[in-house]
């Protein structure tokens, strides 16, 4: 049987871009004639080699059911399943692999702590506090969770440069505060909250947080007892992993007195009428059959990140930022969103063009940015903007692609006679 798969210790040297791009198939394809210049990594990232073929593996080598199988390919995909389990604790810095739940993405993630903790500790006249960076699916979830238990929806405000105000929520934290949701990055803005002044806050009236990591997580190195959070959830195609996958940490303790969000397959003990007990932690909340290849494409992308060092990831993001908010700033007519100190994003608007003329004039070109409200409609609101250009960055980007981007805008510019 093969060893179970884990995250190999990271192997690190010069930080090599062009080494690094070389491992991803997608970033040789051309698009309009063109090289392919791919900055739209805050939807989804492209995936490497090693994912890909460990995806391949799993479908060849032991494309069975996990955990109930008494066969040699149930037990390699029990392995294989419960080893992502361990790398995506180790990515974390969780206590133990028992506080990792398996979902289909992010959204599910949260929905699950919505349902199978908030309807258990949120009543009528209680509070739960967003921000106005979250992405809708850090949003959504309160917002009908408040509707269901009769509870207050509060949100913390951001100032112009796109931070959050902490006066304002401090001011805003009570007795009744139950839950605190917020973004460790923002998909918009780029912004980093100070998610441990955050934390520190609402356990001092006794209110619990989770945290979005989704735009995070794949960009500088994470620890959920650092940030001293309740809750922390992100997908795997965000962190160079495949689709179909999210992840939720949880407190032991918590995920002890919540009860299962979904039932079925898998996540029982023993079923028999009229009631029926459910297995330990974490299974409870993996009802169903699991997406066992996504889980070994997860612990290829652990390691492949944590390879290459999240530390260098941040380093090489933040530079490559600084260049592009740069080189926008110089441009006539773009006006820029969110603060210097960001990370990964920067989005901008260009006067007079709308940002879906500005997305379809740069795909003629190879150069792949997102154009829209990104799922934060109520941040557009607050910059008095109904969409934005968005460029967002991963390990593989370089200068060039920054510089591709520029020249586009200039042809952007030569259409509109601006």
């Amino acid at each position: 049987m093969p060893a179970p798969l884990e995250p190999r210790p990271p192997v690190l040297g010069a930080f090599d871009s062009e080494r690094i791009r070389a491992q991803f198939p997608a970033l040789a394809e051309r698009v309009n004639g063109a090289p392919l210049v791919y900055l739209d990594n805050a939807a989804t990232v492209q995936k490497p080699d090693s994912v890909i073929a460990e995806m391949t593996r799993a479908y060849v080598e032991r494309s069975a059911n996990v955990h109930r199988g008494a066969h040699t390919l149930g037990a390699r995909a029990t392995d294989a399943y419960e080893a992502a389990r361990g790398a995506a604790c180790a990515l974390l810095d969780a206590a133990g692999p028992d506080e990792i739940v398996f979902t289909s993405g992010c959204t599910a993630a949260i929905n699950l702590v919505a349902f199978a903790w908030g309807d258990a500790n949120v009543g009528p006249g209680d509070e739960v506090v967003v921000s106005d960076l979250e992405h809708h699916s850090n949003l959504l979830p309160w917002q009908e969770l408040c509707a269901r238990r009769g509870a207050r929806l509060r949100k913390i405000p951001v100032d112009d440069r796109g931070e959050l105000d902490l006066d304002a929520y401090a001011g805003m934290l009570g007795a009744r505060t139950r839950l605190v949701a917020v973004t460790e990055l923002s998909n918009v803005l780029g912004t980093l909250p100070p998610v441990v002044e955050i934390t520190r806050l609402a356990h001092r009236v006794g209110a619990l947080v989770l945290v979005d990591g989704a735009q995070a997580v794949a960009r500088k190195p994470v620890s959920v007892r650092k940030l001293d959070c309740d809750f922390y959830a992100f997908s795997a195609h965000k962190l160079y992993g495949p689709f179909g996958l999210g992840v939720l940490y949880a407190r032991r303790e918590l995920l002890e007195r919540m009860p299962p969000f979904m039932t079925g397959g898998g996540m029982v003990e023993r079923v028999g009428l009229p009631r029926s007990t459910y297995a330990e932690i974490p299974r409870r909340f993996e009802a169903g059959t699991p997406n066992v290849a996504a889980a070994a494409g997860l612990s290829r992308a652990i390691e492949f990140v944590r390879g290459t060092g999240l530390e260098r990831i941040e380093q090489h993001e933040r530079g490559l930022l600084a260049f592009a908010r740069g080189a926008l700033e110089a441009q006539p007519g773009v006006r820029v969103l969110g603060p210097p100190d960001s990370l990964g994003v920067v989005s901008f608007v260009l006067d007079g063009i709308h940002p879906h003329d500005v997305a379809t004039i740069l795909d003629q070109y190879g150069v792949a940015i997102r154009a829209g409200h990104h799922c934060a409609q109520p941040l557009m609101e607050r910059f008095g903007v109904n969409a934005t250009v968005r460029a967002s960055f991963a390990m593989y980007n370089t200068r060039a692609d920054v510089e591709a981007l520029i020249a586009g805008l200039g042809h952007v510019r030569e259409v509109f006679g601006s």
